[in-house]
């Protein structure tokens, strides 16, 4: 077995006497399949994904959308193929960085690194903006108050920064007991209409290849891989994960195939409850936002469809969440190896959580919220829209370089590994989500609802993160060569 030491500390911090492994590492062991699993579907957050994304998608997919989660269902489990492969060769909080680092260089690591950063850091205050929204509106209409949005969005944002700072299994129970009552209120839902509708409610051509066909299929793909972002955080755990070369890729195959299945049949039952055709008509009027609440309300009870209004809120809190400590955990990662300021690197001496990282990413959710605020933004519209469009594009593009850098890193020696798992699933999944990559920049307005311009000045920042990255690790390689060889080596490697 090799191991690889940790870069040496700061020489401040070396004259101070403390061992350096004390705040400087994540409390290991804490996690089990339950917890990542817990983390990574909350992340996903399926009752906004079925109440708030899958209407819009049934009407850009037409009756062909089931079908289209359970093809994107399979895309990113060839991407876990081989995804999880490597996590039993590199466990490190900055997941797709050191994966990117190790299998294809890490000047393009680094370039990851930064946009994984922005991505993740973007997707945290975008959910708690849509969670002050949801908020305010439940409580302005039924209690008839006048509480601004961004109130509620702040206590979120403070929420999630205390349960990050603290054990990570304690955000753990909190995600699972979220997640148990979103998934109870949909299958009460889908019971509901198969109960009044029967064998009615199956429309089996919905499953029918050929309704992948029609023009709108591309959009629609586009929507849907969204509504699985999230699910590779299994990895950024692997430094806390009890046996994480079983842990992490059991957690990773249970929460995509659980998330596959789950979005296909709530959407195919979502459509039976109306009749295929009646449902995609329904989707592009006026009303489709409310397809999801208006079959729950019609075929069990408007309690029901009240109640599922509360836990869309609740959800969206679960999901910034499970994203404020995906992406603390990047900036400790970062900040561990001195790619961001070494302060972030630090780590909770009581709780073993990454702290400062929590701290300085509560602080960029205030910041982001009060920008919102200060335009006059649109809550949903434009604060969680466009900041979740820009964050789940930047996902995307590092799954495609992941997979490409899996089968580079196994390309010489398989490990025992077949072939299979790491040469064509990683190649063939590249090759998908390359091409979504490239469909959801193109089709950018139906993410944002807006053209020209502004999706331009959102585009922006990730290749110009991706640029800074490339600069910076061409600057630690020319003035510090033995430093640019230890990045990603931190308890990283172990054969």
């Amino acid at each position: 077995m090799t191991t690889h030491a940790p870069p040496s500390a700061p020489p401040e911090k070396a004259a101070s006497g403390a061992p350096e492994s004390a705040g400087r590492k994540l409390a290991s062991g804490q996690i089990g399949t339950a917890d990542l699993v817990f983390f990574v579907v909350a992340a996903a957050a399926p009752l906004t994904v079925l109440a708030g994304v899958a209407p819009f998608a049934i009407g850009v997919g037409g009756a062909g959308t089931p079908l289209g989660y359970l093809v994107s269902g399979v895309l990113l489990a060839l991407f876990a193929a081989g995804f999880t492969a490597m996590s039993m060769y590199v466990r490190n909080a900055g997941a797709f960085y050191a994966y990117v680092a190790r299998g294809l260089g890490r000047t393009l690591g680094v370039a990851t690194a930064y946009v994984a950063v922005v991505a993740y850091n973007l997707i945290t205050p975008g959910v708690a903006a849509a969670f002050g929204y949801f908020g305010a509106n439940y409580l302005n209409e039924r209690a008839g108050t006048d509480i601004p949005w961004w109130v509620l969005a702040g206590v979120c944002i403070a929420a999630t920064g205390v349960l990050g700072w603290l054990r990570v299994t304690l955000s753990a129970k909190v995600l699972g007991v979220a997640l148990v009552l979103e998934v109870l209120s949909l299958v009460l839902m889908e019971f509901g209409i198969f109960k009044d509708r029967g064998g009615a409610a199956f429309d089996l051509g919905s499953f029918d290849p050929g309704t992948l066909t029609h023009g709108g299929i591309a959009s629609m793909f586009v929507l849907v891989i969204g509504a699985f972002t999230g699910f590779e955080a299994t990895a950024i755990y692997a430094e806390e994960a009890k046996e994480p070369r079983r842990t992490v890729p059991r957690a990773t195959f249970v929460a995509i195939g659980f998330l596959a299945v789950f979005y296909a049949l709530g959407v195919w039952m979502i459509m039976g409850a109306y009749g295929t055709d009646q449902a995609v008509a329904l989707a592009q009027a006026a009303d489709g936002p409310d397809l999801t609440f208006n079959a729950a309300g019609a075929h069990v009870g408007t309690w029901l469809a009240d109640s599922m209004e509360v836990l869309i809120i609740v959800s969206a809190f679960a999901s910034t969440l499970a994203f404020h400590n995906a992406g603390a955990r990047y900036m400790y990662a970062l900040g561990r190896e001195g790619l961001l300021p070494r302060s972030l690197g630090r780590v909770s001496g009581k709780h073993g959580s990454p702290g400062a990282a929590v701290l300085a990413q509560s602080g960029f959710n205030v910041l982001l919220i009060a920008v919102g605020v200060l335009l006059a933004a649109d809550p949903y519209a434009e604060v969680f829209l466009w900041s979740n469009s820009v964050g789940v594009l930047g996902v995307m593009v590092m799954q495609a370089l992941a997979a490409l850098a899996v089968w580079a890193f196994f390309r010489r020696d398989r490990r025992g590994m077949s072939a299979f798992r790491v040469v064509w699933a990683p190649l063939i999944s590249c090759l998908g989500l390359v091409v979504l990559s490239v469909l959801a920049v193109l089709h950018f307005d139906l993410l944002t609802g807006k053209t020209g311009t502004v999706n331009t000045v959102l585009l922006v920042p990730l290749p110009v993160v991706a640029v800074a990255g490339v600069l910076v690790a061409l600057r630690i390689r020319r003035r510090d060569p033995a430093r640019y060889a230890r990045l990603t080596e931190v308890d990283v490697e172990r054969d």
